[in-house]
């Protein structure tokens, strides 16, 4: 599962609910999720607070083992993953790629050449003694700030400049995560690894594209099912296997769009038969306004809808 909590923070903390039973409210609701589904490993985005994730998980069914990024944003949320299996191997994701020059951030030229949030990579073991490389990130987001913390420009070149500049800096954070991904794949056999998260993206965007390494097969196109040299670097999103109704996690101004997905490796998709995806919407998302980031303050639940994988093959 990978899910964006949205704003994990304590009471009192910046961005976090404004009482006790809004705060109280949120774990109740995250937890019933969880427990209701009952995943092995759940990717997690936007914990402002190591310690309120500690708090949802005390409210979770079973034992479990949390690996929680070191680098988070400058608001303070970061990525982490939960699992109910031991983790191994745990390591941060961060720089960019050697020959990736750093990117311009804002007009006055400063500059970034790692990832906004960084991405954490963990192992965990399946009961066939398989193991699985994980990785979760959360792109750098479409929602643009601008000098002095507006959310609207002074014009619509200011507005263009932004843009761009979120767009390169998701781009240099696509490549960091897929020359992990190379990494990962070791270039020859079929190892499993998962890369998984808040995107920011759709599936279709250059940034979540680019992921995917060398192109062709994705499911549903007519070269899926013809295998070649590529598809030992290949990662294949699992968005064409979500059905109707259950294929979107969040909906921006009224329209529902998939920007939390699943990418997996070969070992993961052959055969496609063993492998299903999907959104759990349960109650109807709520649509969020990119006018007014705090709105949703003290909100019972998250923006998102968590996506849920099952492989039956592993």
């Amino acid at each position: 599962m990978t899910w964006n909590l949205e704003n994990l923070f304590r009471v009192g903390q910046p961005g976090g609910p404004s009482t006790a039973a809004a705060y109280e409210a949120k774990l109740r609701g995250l937890a019933a999720v969880i427990n209701d589904h009952a995943p092995d490993v759940v990717a997690v985005q936007e914990v402002g607070d190591p310690a309120a994730l500690d708090d949802a998980v005390a409210l979770l069914n079973g034992s479990w083992q949390a690996q929680v990024s070191t680098h988070p944003d400058v608001r303070g949320i970061r990525v982490a993953w939960l699992s109910r299996r031991p983790i191994s191997d745990p390591a941060e994701i961060t720089a960019f790629p050697a020959l990736l020059r750093p990117v311009q951030c804002d007009d006055q030229g400063t500059t970034l050449g790692q990832m906004g949030r960084g991405a954490v990579a963990i192992t965990v073991t399946t009961d066939a003694g398989v193991p699985v490389r994980l990785i979760t990130t959360h792109l750098k987001s479409k929602l643009l700030t601008f000098p002095g913390g507006r959310f609207n420009p002074r014009d619509e070149d200011e507005r263009a400049r932004y843009a761009a500049y979120a767009l390169t800096r998701r781009a240099g954070e696509a490549a960091a995560l897929r020359a992990a991904l190379t990494d990962a794949l070791n270039g020859t056999g079929s190892p499993a690894v998962i890369l998984t998260g808040d995107l920011n993206d759709t599936p279709q965007a250059a940034t979540t594209q680019l992921l995917l390494g060398p192109p062709g097969s994705e499911i549903g196109t007519r070269g899926f099912d013809q295998p070649d040299r590529g598809d030992h670097q290949r990662m294949w999103n699992l968005a064409p296997l979500m059905p109707p109704g259950q294929d979107y996690s969040r909906i921006n101004s009224g329209r529902k769009e998939l920007i939390d997905h699943i990418l997996v490796s070969h070992a993961l998709v052959a055969p496609l038969s063993t492998v299903t995806a999907r959104a759990i919407i349960g109650t109807p998302l709520a649509s969020i306004d990119p006018s007014d980031p705090a709105a949703r303050r003290d909100a019972p639940a998250s923006d998102h809808a968590p996506v849920l994988a099952t492989f039956t093959n592993l």
